[in-house]
């Protein structure tokens, strides 16, 4: 029986890559991202197994009309990949409000908006897919904010977990590390960038020569999640780059 599958930031990287990834294997996926334009681009791409809907996870108006929209199609979802997030370096002495509300209610209160709005469309078997980054565990220079709405995340993921296994609902956090996919820019001030990447080299992480992976490679590691038998949980999931042998 095909699964119902919500994911957000779904207009690029990662969450295409997933929503591509799900229709081929026959499930039917619900793009969600706050430029509707992309997400809408997307969905058109993939046909009739895929919807898209214009959400700003960080806004939780936008959140519950998303969900209202979602309902009146799908009633039952069967998983949610929080995977639309917030990534950008600053100096938090040098931070704006704007730059440091942006990243903890896109990167952590959006993850709980979503995830308050999909559990009462969740059944016994239901998941819950948190995407974390593998800059929690590192010394990542021009990242705190970044770091600490992930780590806030990973800890989210641990409690959402007790709180929802009486019901039957599976929640998973993925620590991911860096991705790339074709034609995907940065949007980053071009100084910024490059005082990121000199302090990144002054902390001994050299970002031109550490392994990246292609999104689409990454995606089979949330199809076995997928697949886990119902006796079976993962709690954590760390995903990390690798030069090919």
């Amino acid at each position: 029986m095909s699964k119902i599958i919500v994911i957000t930031g779904a207009g690029v990287g990662l969450g295409r890559a997933l929503a591509r990834r799900f229709v081929s294997d026959g499930e039917t996926v619900v793009l969600l991202g706050r430029t509707a334009a992309k997400v809408e681009a997307a969905a058109a791409e993939l046909g009739d197994r895929a919807m898209a809907v214009g959400c700003d996870v960080s806004s939780p108006d936008s959140v519950r009309a998303a969900f209202a929209v979602i309902a009146s199609r799908h009633p039952r979802i069967d998983v949610l990949i929080n995977n639309a997030a917030v990534y950008e370096p600053f100096l938090i002495a040098e931070a704006s409000d704007a730059q440091i509300l942006n990243l903890v209610a896109t990167n952590l209160a959006g993850p709980m908006l979503c995830a308050r709005a999909a559990i009462p469309m969740m059944g016994r078997g239901g998941h819950i897919i948190n995407v974390s980054s593998e800059s929690v565990g590192m010394r990542f220079p021009y990242l705190v904010v970044y770091q600490s709405s992930k780590a806030g995340l990973e800890r989210f993921s641990e409690g959402l977990h007790h709180e929802l296994e009486p019901s039957g609902i599976r929640v998973t956090n993925v620590r991911a590390g860096q991705m790339m996919e074709e034609g995907k820019s940065w949007n980053v001030d071009p100084a910024m960038a490059l005082r990121f990447g000199q302090a990144c080299m002054a902390a001994g992480l050299n970002l031109r020569e550490r392994p990246i992976s292609h999104v689409n490679a990454v995606t089979a590691a949330f199809r076995s999640l997928l697949d886990l038998p119902p006796d079976v949980h993962v709690a954590n999931v760390n995903i990390h780059a690798r030069k090919p042998g």
